[in-house]
């Protein structure tokens, strides 16, 4: 029997499902992950070098204009089938849960509600000094493709720079979003592990402690990311695709 066909299974007979998503999910809406070539104003810059504490410090202006960049991305970008899947199997009166390593809203565009946000989001930036949430008005997200270099807005409360709120490189969590995170996770049948690589930390154990508390963990990927457990099965392709044929398989509880 096919992974497919035995993942269609598992999901049937599932109440409580969590999508676990990262950069390979919205890399098909055109959002492109660490791993692409920057394009245009951008591509003599290395995206890693600009997600630091210690480069906002040296140079804010260029990493609020990076950011600013990247939320015009988003903003043009459109959820794809695999955004579609959570709550399309939400609809069928399953407990479902989103849990993103990713930053930017294309899961709550496509309906999804109460979306865990693992690395913060682009949508709410925080100040650098106080760590206040702040709020933008739409003349201060305005980017051009010209300008690299854009200073960052000032806290109404105590004057520092606004920062993204992000998770930058040696950052811990924002504060409840791992412990949201295993909260439903722990409790989960299935977890569809959904365009993750497997390479940070510490979301990248989520599949192995959904296997230990007894989920069963459906990969889907452009390349096999399996641990080897005997409850994971693997499914290679685009996740819209994928998701997409095996929701077709599922019906109402």
């Amino acid at each position: 029997m096919s992974d497919m066909h035995i993942a269609s299974s598992a999901l049937r007979k599932a109440t409580k499902v969590v999508f676990f998503t990262g950069a390979g999910i919205s890399a098909e809406s055109g959002i492109p992950t660490f791993r692409d070539q920057l394009t245009g104003l951008w591509e003599k810059y290395d995206p890693q070098r600009l997600e630091t504490a210690a480069a906002f410090r040296e140079n804010p202006a260029l990493v609020w204009g990076w950011y600013l960049w990247r939320r015009q991305q988003v903003s043009q970008a459109k959820p794809n089938a695999a955004h579609f899947a959570a709550p399309r199997l939400a609809s069928t009166g399953r407990q479902v849960a989103v849990v993103t390593q990713n930053i930017d809203d294309l899961h709550e565009r496509a309906g999804s509600e109460d979306v865990v946000h693992l690395h913060g989001s682009l949508a709410q930036p925080k100040c650098f000094a106080c760590h206040r949430s702040a709020e933008l008005t739409p003349e201060q997200t305005t980017v051009s493709d010209e300008v690299a270099l854009v200073e960052p807005p000032r806290c109404k409360r105590c004057n520092g720079r606004l920062r993204p709120g992000v998770v930058w490189f040696k950052e811990d969590l924002p504060v409840g979003a791992w412990k949201a995170a295993m909260n439903v996770i722990k409790d989960c049948e299935v977890l569809i592990s959904v365009g993750t690589s497997g390479v940070v930390m510490p979301a990248a154990d989520i599949p192995e402690i959904a296997l230990a508390f007894g989920a069963t963990v459906i990969h889907v990927n452009l390349m096999d990311v399996s641990l080897g457990g005997t409850n994971e099965l693997m499914l290679i392709g685009k996740a819209a695709e994928v998701l997409s044929t095996l929701l077709s398989t599922i019906s109402t509880p």
